[in-house]
């Protein structure tokens, strides 16, 4: 089966690196001055809002992105 990807204008973000133990997230805020285009494996996507998209990353952890698109061009391109 063939990994399928979606293009998508990523920016700034926030990593979240697990939880403390007062189950706090570990975060790390990540600053860019410009959207950057990325190819995105469908499978590492969590859920879209209308400001962020939820990926999966490295050793367990996710990334929150800010992205420059339209939601609704988004979304109808992840359910087709």
């Amino acid at each position: 089966m063939s990994q399928k990807f979606i293009e998508l204008h990523l920016g700034s973000h926030v990593i979240i690196h697990g939880f403390d133990t007062h189950n706090k997230e570990i975060s790390e805020r990540v600053e860019v001055q410009e959207f950057t285009k990325k190819l995105v494996a469908l499978s590492r996507i969590k859920s879209v809002s209308e400001n962020f998209i939820l990926t999966d990353y490295t050793n367990d952890r996710l990334i929150y992105w800010e992205y420059k698109g339209d939601y609704n061009t988004i979304k109808k391109a992840l359910t087709t």
